[in-house]
């Protein structure tokens, strides 16, 4: 084989599936590398998963101050009133 064929795609995944395989050392790795991904996208999920729910509370809290500011303007207004039926 000619220096060029390594630079193809398949050979470069073939020489690197082999050496996972060959080498006790790039499996701890390769392990290692899993387990700290995997932490790392339970801790983002975490951190996504409470953004969202502190903006979802932010909106509802504001919704909530909007409506009763709203039920003051009215009480002391006047001009609104309130039709039912």
């Amino acid at each position: 084989m000619e220096f060029d064929d390594y630079l193809e795609p398949e050979v470069a995944v073939t020489a690197a599936v082999t050496a996972a395989v060959c080498y006790p050392r790039v499996r701890k790795l390769l392990r290692r590398g899993a387990v700290y991904g995997m932490a790392g996208m339970l801790v983002a999920k975490e951190k996504i998963s409470l953004f969202t729910q502190n903006v979802a509370q932010g909106f509802q809290e504001a919704q909530q101050q909007s409506k009763q500011k709203h039920m003051e303007t009215v009480k002391h207004d006047g001009s609104v009133e309130s039709h039912t039926g």
